[in-house]
């Protein structure tokens, strides 16, 4: 059926959201596993309205619920509540979170089910789902999958995006998403993925993601996903693990695999880690002492230089406008590590750095005379070099390049920020909570709740909302053009 052939709009629920569209009404989104928000606020920014999430952590609910639905304190309560969606059928969610009726509640359904939880599911349960909505609770350890495609049977929405990790084109000898595509087909849903890295879509991260689109088949579109609007080339680490993810797309079935847009040299290069960053103040890793860190005190900008165009949007993002500087712009105590944050070389790694403080601790016992092998030397052996196997943990230090975008954040910034260690060496520290938000294109005026730990772990476990705004504006004129033309087939 070619895209001017009207199909018959039998579904009710399908039809009445195309008619809320074609009048000129926002498409409202609901949020699966959302954490702090970064899909909700991309889809923000493309014109979207963010009418609810489901969060199972508190403290990411909190800052999903404040910065979404703050304006009215007595409307976000329902929404900073966390909730397990095995424990919650999705009537209740809508009813708790006064969306409407299930099947008219949303237009869009977004999130990422995570990908261990497939250890347990295969294609049959996968298909077995649009049959029997429950057939999650015969094994609700894990079968998150499951419990998503419950979600999108109940709400009916015209439009889905599911995000995920590369391992998850071959995760335990499958192609998940590739079954995941089968059996959203037999809910009535058309589907194709891809294996997108945010450094082309204007992110300053190398960061290599699937994202899954879905339309309901009554629009009869085609799935599209965005143009680059920057180019690089990825540097080999990235080049081989994508490398590898494609070759197990081929060898476990990817009909629904939808080659990226990577540009050409004719786009601008990548958003760099200074051009995102720069224009935040200087901390002097030795000024850090021990403590809670709290995000109170407002942090101005630096004077001496114009902002860049990143910088520019990430203070004047709209409806989250920074109020002349950031509240966050915090950093760890680490007073083993600033020797060699300081002589590191911008690009350099664990097993260079581990060498490099042998060094170091070898020059501060020689000023002071004292040998190898004595009680005091291993004092100052000890008080700087770090203690983890170079063998087991080749890439857990790195020092970010300026000239170059930064290394995939993960949740496990929210642990320590070894990862990331600032290229500036007259400052010789890790990067703080303000500038790990920027690296994720968060804007300034996004504030995230809990402690320092706490708001690493949020920003590490994000979509990058620039990326998510790019998918979002696709799937904007997707809609936008089915509802216009076929409304009117509806009434």
């Amino acid at each position: 059926m070619d895209a001017t052939t009207r199909p018959d709009l039998s579904d009710i629920a399908v039809a009445r959201k195309l008619e809320r569209l074609a009048a000129g009404a926002k498409p409202r989104v609901l949020d699966l596993f959302s954490g702090a928000g970064g899909i909700s606020l991309g889809f923000h920014r493309a014109g979207f309205q963010i009418d609810g999430a489901l969060e199972i952590e508190p403290l990411p609910a909190l800052t999903h619920a404040l910065n979404f639905h703050g304006d009215d304190p007595d409307a976000a309560i329902p929404h900073a509540l966390p909730r397990d969606m095995t424990r919650v059928e999705p009537d209740q969610l809508a009813a708790e979170l006064r969306l409407g009726t299930v099947d008219d509640a949303i237009d869009v359904l977004v999130g990422g089910p995570p990908c261990q939880a497939y250890a347990r599911v295969g294609r049959a349960k996968l298909r077995e789902i649009a049959d029997h909505p429950e057939a999650y609770k015969v094994d609700p350890r894990g079968n998150l999958f499951l419990r998503y495609l419950a979600y999108v049977k109940a709400f009916r929405p015209l439009a889905l995006l599911m995000e995920n990790v590369p391992d998850i084109l071959h995760y335990g000898g499958h192609n998940v998403v590739e079954e995941m595509v089968e059996a959203l087909d037999g809910l009535g849903y058309a589907g194709r993925y891809s294996l997108i890295n945010s450094a082309f879509h204007g992110v300053p991260q190398m960061r290599d993601r699937v994202f899954l689109i879905a339309y309901r088949r009554e629009l009869n579109v085609k799935v599209r996903f965005p143009r680059a609007t920057n180019h690089m080339r990825l540097p080999p680490g990235y080049a081989g693990t994508r490398a590898v993810a494609l070759r197990y797309v081929d060898l476990l079935g990817g009909a629904g695999y939808v080659q990226p847009d990577l540009g050409d040299q004719s786009l601008p290069g990548p958003v760099t880690a200074e051009e995102a960053i720069g224009d935040l103040r200087p901390i002097k890793g030795t000024s850090v002492k021990r403590g809670a860190r709290k995000f109170t005190e407002l942090t101005g900008y630096r004077d001496d230089n114009q902002p860049t165009e990143y910088q520019a949007a990430m203070r004047q993002w709209p409806g989250f406008e920074s109020e002349g500087g950031v509240r966050d712009h915090l950093i760890r105590y680490l007073p083993r590590d600033h020797l060699v944050f300081a002589e590191m070389r911008p690009g350099a790694e664990y097993p260079e750095a581990h060498a490099l403080a042998i060094e170091i601790a070898r020059r501060e016992a020689g000023k002071q005379g004292i040998g190898e092998g004595t009680t005091a030397y291993r004092k100052i052996y000890d008080s700087i070099v770090p203690p983890y196997d170079v063998s087991k943990f080749p890439n857990r230090w790195w020092k970010l390049r300026p000239d170059w975008p930064v290394r995939t954040l993960m949740a496990h910034i929210g642990k320590d920020t070894y990862s990331h260690i600032h290229w500036d060496s007259e400052q010789a520290r890790t990067i703080s909570v303000r500038e790990a938000a920027r690296l994720q294109s968060f804007p300034d005026g996004f504030a995230f709740q809990g402690a320092m730990n706490a708001a690493f772990r949020q920003i590490g476990n994000a979509v990058p909302p620039l990326m998510a705004a790019s998918i979002a504006e696709t799937i904007l004129d997707t809609l936008k053009e089915a509802a216009t033309r076929l409304a009117p087939a509806s009434c």
